[in-house]
């Protein structure tokens, strides 16, 4: 499967503020940007559609930024994803339906359906706490010396 650097950036993103979600405070797109080398306009995009889904808050001003809506348990890598991807959870395209109505539907109800439940009940089952913790794993498994 492939993920948009959208997608992508976004799922970052969101780690990063799971990570940082303890401390209550709103986080800014600027310091997300500078902290994961992502582009700030790029962000502005990203955060417009993670606040249309409902995602994340935001508060304009001096000490504004954004801030998860919900806890990080709460939140999934499926939720972050649907919110940017917006075509990747669509229903496959008809292919043969005029001309072969079984193989259509054989293709729809034994592949399509079965890969679309798949990935979304997989995509569901992580959340963002799930990442962060893996993601602290890794820093710790980067500060180890070996000799």
């Amino acid at each position: 499967m492939r993920i948009s650097a959208k997608g992508r950036y976004a799922l970052a993103a969101v780690v990063f503020m799971a990570e940082n979600y303890s401390n209550g405070e709103y986080i800014t797109v600027i310091s997300i940007s500078e902290k994961l080398g992502i582009s700030k306009i790029y962000l502005e995009q990203v955060f417009s559609l993670l606040k249309r889904g409902g995602l994340v808050n935001s508060v304009k001003g001096a000490l504004g930024g954004y801030q998860l809506s919900r806890m990080p348990r709460q939140i999934t890598v499926f939720d972050v994803l649907s919110a940017i991807e917006l075509s990747l959870f669509e229903p496959a395209e008809e292919t043969v339906k005029n001309k072969a109505p079984e193989i259509e539907e054989a293709m729809r109800l034994s592949a399509f359906n079965v890969l679309d439940i798949a990935v979304k009940s997989t995509l569901e089952k992580i959340s963002l706490y799930d990442l962060v913790n893996e993601a602290e794993n890794h820093k710790k498994d980067q500060n180890m010396f070996y000799i």
